[in-house]
């Protein structure tokens, strides 16, 4: 892995990963909306990162990114999708929501990120080999009251990877469970929550980069970190 994509790498597990593949090398190009974090970010991570201030949401505005990351990088090895939203916190019952704030949550979450992998594994495909992952949650294979509109986004993507892993064998697309992490997001969706008990995003950065070591192409991975 000589190259890689991150999608929300202003704060939480994406930028926790793209430190972690700084560290060991890898030239990344890290994509969120304009932040003093995301500048911060390019500060901290050194002269392999690149920054690429776009909002996942927008189609069009993937599309330019995918444009802006080939002239970076030249290839991309790794896509990692972590951008996400919940959705309007506090949380609230699915028939509350509205289809406006539904459409939402799918277009961070599933339908922007799609506009990147387009271009991205596209380009993957033709080389004859890459990785795209995209960040899962428990919620997508369990019923949580009130978490309706980010569980379905994240169920759906689940499965769509899995049937991009059938359509293109050169390229392995997988999906990954890391876990309750002490994130703003988290804390956002459960705010009483203990935050000794949740997992560090740098240690599910760590554990990500070994899995992809040995990760098989079209499986949902539950993300196993050591204490």
């Amino acid at each position: 892995m000589q190259t890689a994509v991150i999608t929300g790498v202003s704060r939480g597990l994406g930028r926790a990963i793209a430190l972690t593949l700084t560290n060991h090398g890898v030239r990344v190009v890290g994509i969120a909306r304009p932040s003093v974090e995301l500048d911060g970010l390019v500060g901290e991570a050194g002269p392999l990162f690149t920054a690429i201030a776009a909002d996942v949401a927008d189609p069009d505005a993937m599309v330019r990114a995918a444009a802006s990351t080939f002239a970076a990088l030249g290839h991309v090895d790794l896509l990692v999708h972590n951008a996400s939203t919940l959705g309007p916190v506090p949380l609230r019952p699915t028939l509350d929501i509205t289809a406006q704030q539904l459409a939402q949550v799918f277009a961070v979450n599933v339908t922007g990120p799609h506009a990147l992998t387009r271009r991205i594994a596209g380009a993957m495909a033709l080389r004859g080999q890459g990785t795209v992952v995209a960040i899962s949650s428990d919620a997508a294979v369990n019923a949580y009251e009130e978490w309706g509109p980010y569980s379905a986004a994240k169920a759906s993507n689940d499965h769509l990877y899995r049937v991009l892993a059938a359509e293109n064998p050169t390229v392995r697309f997988i999906t990954v469970d890391p876990g309750e992490m002490d994130t703003a997001m988290h804390a956002a969706a459960i705010p009483e929550a203990d935050v000794h008990t949740l997992r560090k995003p740098s240690q599910v950065a760590k554990a990500l980069v070994t899995l992809l070591g040995h990760a098989e192409t079209g499986v949902r991975y539950e993300l196993e970190v050591s204490p």
